[in-house]
């Protein structure tokens, strides 16, 4: 477990984080659920309230009219004084009521109706009809309470609505033993109600349920007792209500309905769920993305580590051999055990070899610091390429010819123009590709370098017929650090940074390098650089911020 834990470091992080935010995630999501269904009813008795608000403001107008004209004292019945009834009533503000009426006890045992008449401004005896047939039946119980002498302790307006052409509200007059003397009514004026007072109470409960909320988000439908519409906005007309309520005070048989033109509770509730749930989702998705970017940043701080680590045990090797070699035969030339001119030579060349070797080496890794800290610079003059592959190659058969490698050197049948190159620069690139087709041939000695032209480009390959490349590994080989981590090739010790130089020198050159392999049947190399005189201006360009050169023109 310890070795799977050091091994697999970022990823158990990555799932320490990953577990707790789903368990969250799912427990907002229930949580929500919940809500959502909460919300619908909250909305839903919102709405309710609402109706509620408007039966309030309904039944607030009629009563203060009620309680404002029906209040007649006793002593205007008992002391014969009803014209000043008449004159009480024309004093007073009476909008929403069609027509006044006085029931008086005092006289006769059933009652005395009279009718007030606002033109006249006097009590008058009503004519039969089917009005005066509905104020006698709203008295009766009232009429019923006088004759049997009873008393009402506490008179209160009270409402007949069994005939709905003739709403009527009426208040019990009292003396001062409670005897009922007479009745004062009211038949409500119903168009005034239609078009006054109800729009006005649906106006006026709204800000006090909605405060931010408009007429054209809700739509309030009156229905009267017979299901008509008597209250129905162009915007709402035919729609099913969401909440329906009856009005408390008068009206009692007609019902409100309410619902939003844009959504239902439900629609409502499950709206805003989705809004949660949606922005909820995103905000774990951008937090698992910044925590993946987090990881992956850290992966590859600890991957670039491990490669220097590797970078650091390779040259290290690689720097040994040359050393080891040159120590060799530099302590038999030192004892005097070679004698003859020809083996002094020799091993003269040997050191020679390794000491380029060497040079090389250590050459690769400052160039790659002064890529890095983009200080690297190129002389470019015009030269023929052919030329500095020949020298390079001439340098490279030294170290060849003890390890028993044959190199094919293929040059181009007529002559090539000249090239804008640093011939040093270019010289390091092939010298890298022939030290990786040696390293990487195994038991394969043949090597072959071609020099060729194609269109404005000229050539150079280098051919081995080793282990071969993984096509999903060729596409990394030029990065620096990298080597491939797995079969033959991971190893073979190296810096990991000949490629990378290789690819910087040619792309500073204007040019490019390709590979193609086949894993068990070698690689070749192609650096490709433009024979044209536009490669020298274009050389000041680099590859990347890390890469970046300067260029000297041409000497």
């Amino acid at each position: 477990m310890r070795e799977f834990l050091k091994r697999h470091t970022l990823w158990v992080g990555f799932a320490a984080v990953l577990l707790p935010l789903l368990v969250l995630l799912g427990l907002q999501f229930v949580w929500l659920s919940k809500l959502q269904e909460v919300s619908a009813i909250a909305h839903k008795a919102t709405l309710t309230n609402y109706l509620g608000g408007v039966g309030t403001e309904v039944e607030y107008y009629y009563r203060t009219l009620g309680e404002r004209t029906l209040n007649v004292p006793a002593s205007f019945l008992t002391e014969g004084r009803l014209e000043e009834v008449a004159s009480s009533w024309s004093r007073t503000p009476t909008e929403g009521a069609r027509k006044l009426f006085l029931v008086d006890f005092t006289e006769e045992p059933f009652g005395r109706f009279r009718v007030y008449n606002p033109d006249k401004k006097r009590l008058e005896s009503p004519p039969a009809s089917d009005e005066s047939l509905a104020i006698i039946v709203a008295a009766t119980p009232w009429q019923m309470v006088s004759y049997r002498k009873g008393s009402a302790a506490s008179p209160v307006l009270s409402v007949d609505e069994r005939n709905p052409d003739y709403r009527i509200i009426l208040s019990p007059i009292t003396d001062q033993q409670f005897k009922v003397v007479g009745a004062a009514g009211m038949i409500l004026d119903e168009p005034y109600f239609r078009q006054v007072v109800l729009p006005a109470a649906i106006k006026k409960a709204l800000p006090s349920v909605f405060r931010d909320a408009m007429m054209d988000d809700l739509v309030v439908t009156v229905r009267d007792g017979r299901g008509g519409l008597v209250l129905a906005p162009t915007n709402g007309a035919g729609k099913e209500e969401t909440v329906t309520s009856r009005l408390p005070f008068v009206f009692r048989d007609w019902t409100m309905g309410l619902h939003s033109p844009r959504s239902t509770s439900e629609q409502w509730a499950r709206a805003s769920f989705t809004f949660n749930v949606t922005l909820s989702a995103l905000l774990a998705i951008a937090l698992m993305g910044g925590i993946a970017l987090a990881l992956r940043a850290a992966n590859r701080a600890m991957h670039l580590s491990e490669m220097k680590s590797d970078f650091v045990s390779n040259v290290s090797h690689e720097l040994r051999t040359p050393l080891s070699s040159i120590r060799v035969f530099a302590e038999l030339l030192r004892l005097g055990r070679v004698q003859s001119p020809e083996k002094v030579q020799e091993y003269g060349e040997y050191i020679e070899a390794e000491g380029r070797r060497l040079s090389r080496l250590i050459d690769n890794i400052l160039d790659f610091s002064r890529i890095e800290s983009g200080r690297k610079t190129y002389d470019l003059v015009p030269i023929d390429l052919l030329e500095v592959v020949r020298a390079t190659v001439k340098t490279f058969e030294v170290r060849l010819k003890p390890e028993g490698f044959r190199l094919d050197f293929e040059e181009p049948a007529d002559r090539l123009p000249p090239v804008t190159l640093d011939p040093d620069a270019i010289g390091q690139a092939l010298h890298n590709l022939l030290d990786n087709a040696v390293k990487y041939s195994q038991t394969s000695k043949e090597i072959r370098v071609r020099v060729f032209r194609e269109g404005d480009s000229a050539l150079v390959s280098v051919t081995d017929h080793g282990i071969g490349i993984p096509k999903g590994e060729q596409r990394k080989i030029f990065e620096r650090f990298h080597r491939v981590g797995t079969g033959l090739i991971h190893d073979v010790k190296g810096s990991g940074l000949g490629l990378s130089i290789v690819h910087h020198i040619v792309q500073a050159h204007r040019g490019h390098v390709t590979v193609d392999s086949e894993p068990g049947r070698g690689s070749t190399f192609t650096i490709s650089l433009p024979v044209t005189s536009r490669a020298a201006p274009a050389a000041a360009e680099n590859s990347g911020p890390a890469l970046e050169t300067g260029v000297r023109g041409p000497r």
